[in-house]
């Protein structure tokens, strides 16, 4: 087998050249709409936009900082300025039932015109039913009216008085009402011992008279109410007469306005007939218009109902609402009903009712975060109410939760036709697939933005436009072409890969503000290579204590790890630590033992249950390998163990299965293995070394000790062949490859990366199996046979005295 050879510098930094960008300064460049990095989304989400049946909302994948917010909401607001104008929704008052408010729909725009003449009808009304109820024509009329009834009772009285005279009995008022009393001959009353004086049989008359008077004294008084009620209504009647004639004109004035409208029509008709049949009744409420008990409904009547509540107003130019609710709670989605205490209770009305997001976006389109709708009570299951409904009824949370026992006025559900646009993290999108049934039917169109491009001249010279975007939305200076090469470069640093270009555009809009700052303290009238140095090594600056503290802990011996000389069963993985937006790595110690036993590789962090499945998985690998490779002419008669040195919290990742293989095979054959290189990577059964994460952190992380230490020449990293394509390293770590004293070496399997860490030929079987002599192999076989003869020597039962 050929040996790997060490990468030339070249191949450890894709570099982007500034002459091929063909612009000075980013001020030369046009813009460039972010969304043409996403065409497979955008495609998407114009088709959801453009299928207008049920279930055809939107789910926009993406990661946070990727700009998928942004993009969402430009495409949303050029596609609202086109299909149908939203409409103007409004509250009025419902003449039949006061709980249960009215809805009127209009036109866009003309809602708030609507509420407007309302406004100056209610105006006009309170001091026109002021004038009509006290205008002297009114009150003489009403005066009349009383002065009819107090006379018709006056006159049954006298009917009454003068029928009694004629019985010789007389009706008299006195402070406690009327009494009958008998009379003299001379028309005067008899005193009680006059009366008494009187012959039996006088007595009785005139008790039997007063008593046929005083029934019809009780059917007269009993006939005051219903002639008083009589009464009342034809005062109210007069009152509704002068309403009608008051109001009518200022109703005909607003009808012609809304002609087209049956609705409002009807609902000027109703308030007409409203001032009409309450008559004057409003009169009271109109003398304290400024009270705030009149905007109350509480069973008093108020000239305040003839209000429209403005629910919803779009704006002149009629353009689809766009909306984006950043606190996505049950209220704020469908809306409520607010409450005002009057005399110690909880009241509302339909003045009261307030919308909600869904409300505003009607006719439009909604923009939601899935996980902050996810995380509010009741809101996700509220949201899906109202879409399969295909209206918004507003929903109270404590009506839902059982705890108000206030009687809630219950608005006219709002057709809905809108689009809903969730925007979350892959993860979400495919969680809600597999436990919520209902998701896929009301979101049926996916839009998954890229989390990465292709790293060709076409895209580099749009991310290049790009990047002069970002620049001049946020007010920066002009990038001169070598920053934005920089940029690019580190674009591919973010992907993890020299081939690609990553879309997460928050650290880049970071890094070109940073760096704008480092223009301006230099007095520089461009951002230059520089300037986006100074913010990358502020940055590093910034996120490297816990680095350097793992670094400090290594050189001082506290953690062992060795860079220099040899030794059998131990090896140098490396380990990536994740730190919120940045990542560092640190070697750490591998080792492997070995003895007799059953052919069985103990993972002790595995026993311990600090190893992730993944983990345990790649040293299952490695031990099937192990199995296939030298298990076919004998059985494996050991018992080996792997484990991190010094690793105190969870080990997860295949990443170091390479380096545990390694040290396997070295514990069994006794192969010294050398110190002053690392290894990452995983195998498969075969043998063959797979690509893993965090290879540029890796390499750094390792050149960083070796770096402390002094550089020899003898110090590298073996990574797998597969990881060449991704390699974006540090200027400093180049520059010592360049000079010799660092190397890093591509193996494609287990044998080169033996070869490399032993210094011994790999070896390959002859035709019946056997490995040639001072191989690794072969002394890896060697020791598998010697383990499997102390395990047969240990097996064989021991010989009796006097037996040979």
């Amino acid at each position: 087998m050929r040996p790997s050879a060490p990468l030339p510098p070249e191949a450890l930094y894709t570099a982007c050249d500034p002459a091929t960008l063909d612009f000075a300064s980013t001020e030369s460049l046009p813009e460039l709409d972010a969304a043409q990095l996403h065409t497979r989304a955008v495609e998407a989400i114009h088709l959801g936009l453009d299928i207008h049946h049920e279930g055809y909302n939107l789910f926009v994948l993406g990661e946070t900082g990727s700009g998928r917010h942004a993009i969402t909401r430009q495409l949303l607001e050029a596609e609202s300025q086109g299909g149908t104008p939203p409409a103007d929704w409004c509250y009025v008052y419902n003449f039949a039932d006061a709980d249960c408010p009215d809805l009127i729909r209009l036109p866009c725009g003309r809602g708030a015109r609507l509420q407007g003449d309302m406004q100056q009808f209610v105006a006009e009304l309170i001091p026109a039913i002021s004038a009509v109820f006290q205008s002297d024509e009114y009150r003489s009329r009403i005066e009349a009216m009383q002065e009819e009834e107090k006379q018709r009772e006056e006159a049954g009285f006298q009917s009454l008085g003068h029928d009694a005279a004629e019985l010789g009995v007389a009706l008299l008022r006195t402070p406690h009402g009327f009494a009958f009393v008998p009379l003299k001959e001379d028309e005067t009353t008899l005193s009680q011992e006059e009366f008494a004086q009187l012959p039996e049989e006088r007595q009785h008359e005139f008790e039997a008279r007063i008593k046929t008077l005083r029934e019809r004294m009780h059917r007269l008084t009993n006939e005051f109410p219903r002639w008083r009620r009589e009464a009342q209504n034809r005062i109210k009647q007069a009152g509704s007469d002068v309403l009608r004639v008051t109001v009518t004109h200022l109703i005909d004035d607003l009808k012609p306005r809304y002609a087209d409208l049956p609705d409002v029509t009807a609902y000027l008709d109703a308030v007409l007939q409203d001032i009409i049949d309450s008559g004057e009744a409003l009169r009271d409420t109109t003398r304290n218009e400024d009270d705030a008990e009149i905007t109350t409904y509480s069973g008093t009547l108020s000239v305040q109902r003839y209000l429209v509540n403005l629910l919803v107003a779009n704006p002149p130019d009629c353009a689809r609402p766009v909306v984006h609710e950043d606190h996505p709670t049950l209220q704020n989605l469908v809306g409520r009903v607010e409450h005002i205490v009057h005399m110690g209770t909880l009241m509302s009305n339909f003045t009261l009712i307030r919308a909600g997001a869904l409300h505003r976006a009607n006719g439009g389109f909604l923009m939601l975060d899935a996980v902050k709708v996810l995380s509010q009570p009741y809101a996700w299951e509220g949201l899906k109410r109202c879409l399969q409904a295909g209206h918004i009824r507003i929903e109270s949370l404590s009506d839902l939760l059982g705890l108000s026992s206030t009687v809630q006025i219950e608005p006219e559900p709002m057709p809905l036709d809108l689009k809903v646009v969730l925007i979350g993290e892959r993860l979400v999108y495919y969680l809600l697939c597999q436990y919520d049934p209902e998701f896929p039917a009301l979101f049926k169109i996916n839009a998954d933005m890229e989390s990465e491009i292709d790293r060709n001249p076409a895209n580099t010279a749009a991310y290049a436009r790009l990047i002069a975007t970002l620049a001049r939305r946020d007010a920066l200076r002009p990038l001169t072409a070598p920053a934005v090469a920089r940029i690019v470069e580190h674009a591919a640093r973010l992907a993890n890969d020299a081939e690609h270009l990553t879309t997460h555009l928050q650290p880049l809009d970071d890094l070109m503000r940073q760096a704008d700052h480092f223009a301006a303290t230099a007095h520089a009238a461009l951002i230059d290579r520089v300037h986006v140095e100074a913010a990358l090594d502020a940055h590093r600056h910034r996120h490297e204590r816990i680095r350097r503290r793992y670094q400090d802990e290594i050189l001082r011996g506290q953690l062992l790890v060795d860079t220099a000389g040899s030794h059998a069963g131990q090896i140098n993985g490396l380990a990536v630590v994740m730190l919120g937006d940045s990542s560092f790595a640190h070697p750490v110690r591998i080792t492997a033992t070995v003895r007799v036993g059953d052919g069985e590789v103990v993972d002790i962090e595995r026993e311990v249950k600090l190893g992730g499945p993944i983990h345990s998985k790649g040293v299952l690998i490695l031990s099937a390998f192990v199995a296939s490779r030298f298990g076919l002419r004998m059985p494996l008669s050991l018992t080996a163990s792997l484990v991190f040195e010094q690793s105190y919290g969870g080990v997860e990742g295949d990443s170091a299965s390479l380096a545990e293989l390694v040290a396997l095979l070295s514990a069994i054959g006794d192969l010294p293995i050398a110190q002053a290189l690392a290894v990452t990577g995983s195998v498969n059964q075969f043998g063959i070394v797979q690509a893993v994460g965090g290879i540029n952190e890796k390499i750094e992380g390792f050149f960083d000790i070796c770096a402390a230490r002094g550089l020899t020449g003898e110090h590298g990293v073996l990574i797998p062949a597969a990881n060449v394509c991704h390699l974006m390293l540090r200027s400093d770590v180049i520059d010592a490859v360049r000079a010799g004293r660092f190397r890093i070496w591509p193996v494609s399997d287990v044998d080169q990366a033996l070869e490399l860490l032993t210094g011994l030929p790999a070896g390959a079987p002859d035709e019946d199996g056997a490995m040639p002599d001072g191989s690794v192999n072969f002394r890896v076989a060697a020791g598998l046979a010697k383990l499997a003869r102390l395990r047969r020597e240990f097996g064989r039962p021991a010989a009796r005295p006097g037996h040979k």
